[in-house]
This record gives structure tokens, C-alpha cells and sequence, in this order.
């Protein structure tokens, strides 16, 4: 069975929406674009680590659409991985699939990337905030690689909702922090519902 990798940015307020452009997903967003001015040389090298391994991409409707307009036409490492591996896209609408390598997943999306994890070996999620919810609340990924940036702005679609099943993850290596602050973390699923406990038995008075 297959890892199912997310990789996905946020800002200092865990906010996900577009990252790339103020066209990435304008709906009501005045900050589209916030990450463009933080990436450094450090930080895109991460990026480009984290696609290690990959042999297939899951994406949403609007990240399939931003990255099959622009990518088939590049040149460089990424754009000979994208062009090449299957790319999978999750839509209740019907997506255009003229890029090569392109499948549209049917209505039961839970089944559909149970099935692709058994087809390969490392799928990576890319953006795709509505699609992240479901596999959060699914409990459909192994694996989160996030980028926290140095930016609060207060709106916009969170990576995280309260959608989410509650479950832990532990962190896999050190947090690797880029010049301009960027902080990026890596953290593995672990199987369980998220412990508590009392602050207040932590001072050692059995009472």
C-alpha cells in the first residue's frame, strides 16, 4: 500500500488560500499571492526535496486547472515529473483532461483514493484546500509536509477546519527554518484519537 503525502503552505494564522496568485482563487480573498514574496532559495529547495519519490499527483479542480494550463508547457525538473506521472483530479464537475496523464475521479472520492494508494507507491496532494478537508476527515493521508510562513492576514480558507477528524501526527526530523522564516514541518500520521490530560496534576500533588 502507498503513502498519500500532502504537501500544502500556510501562513503564521494556518490560512492555505492561494498561496500562488492573486488568480489562484479570488472568491472574496484579498491576498492572493502572499507566498510569492517570502520564497527563498532555501525554502524551494525543500519544495523540490519534498516531490522525492512521487508517482502520481491528487489534486483538486482548481489546482488541476492552474497546473495543466501552465506546466505542460515548461521545462525543468518539475515539469518533466508532472508531465510524466498520472495525475489524478477530484471534481464534481467535469474537468478538462487534455493533459496527458489525466484521470477525473468518480463520486465516491473516499474509495477512489483508497484505490490509488494501492496503484502507487507515493501520491502527493498538492494545494486543493476542499479536497484536503476530505482526506483529513477521512483520515486519508500518511504523511503532512507544511511550510508555515512569516504573514498573518486574518481571512481566508484555513488548512485546517473544523471539519478535520480529531487524530495526532508526530513530527518526522527536525523543523528546518529557511532565511526569510520560513518554518517547514514534517509529520507522519499516528493511528488513535489525540490524548488529554490535566494541567494541574503536573506539579506532583497527588491530589
Amino acid at each position: 500500500m502507498g503513502v498519500i503525502h500532502i504537501a500544502t503552505f500556510a501562513t503564521l494564522d494556518l490560512v492555505g488560500q492561494a498561496p500562488g496568485g492573486p488568480d489562484e482563487d479570488p472568491d472574496g480573498f484579498a491576498y492572493g499571492g502572499w507566498q510569492a514574496p517570502l520564497v527563498d532559495e532555501i525554502s524551494g529547495a525543500q519544495v523540490q526535496a519534498a516531490y522525492e519519490g512521487t508517482d502520481a499527483l491528487l489534486l483538486g479542480r482548481r489546482t488541476f486547472d492552474i497546473f495543466a494550463a501552465y506546466w505542460p508547457d515548461q521545462t525543468g525538473d518539475f515539469a518533466r515529473l508532472f508531465n510524466r506521472i498520472p495525475k489524478y483530479v477530484a471534481s464534481r464537475s467535469t474537468p478538462d483532461l487534455s493533459w496527458e496523464g489525466s484521470t477525473h475521479l468518480g463520486p465516491d472520492l473516499a474509495a477512489e483514493v483508497r484505490a490509488i494508494r494501492e496503484r502507487h507507491d507515493h501520491v502527493t496532494v498538492v494545494g486543493s484546500l476542499d479536497l484536503l478537508q476530505t482526506l483529513l476527515s477521512e483520515g486519508l493521508f500518511d504523511r503532512i509536509d507544511l511550510w508555515l510562513h512569516p504573514v498573518v492576514l486574518g481571512a481566508g480558507k484555513k488548512v485546517f477546519t473544523d471539519a478535520v477528524t480529531p487524530g495526532r501526527v508526530r513530527l518526522v526530523g527536525s523543523p528546518e527554518v529557511s532565511p526569510g522564516g520560513i518554518v517547514y514541518l514534517r509529520y507522519a500520521r499516528v493511528d488513535g484519537a489525540p490524548e488529554t490530560g490535566d494541567m494541574t496534576r503536573l506539579d506532583g500533588d497527588p491530589t
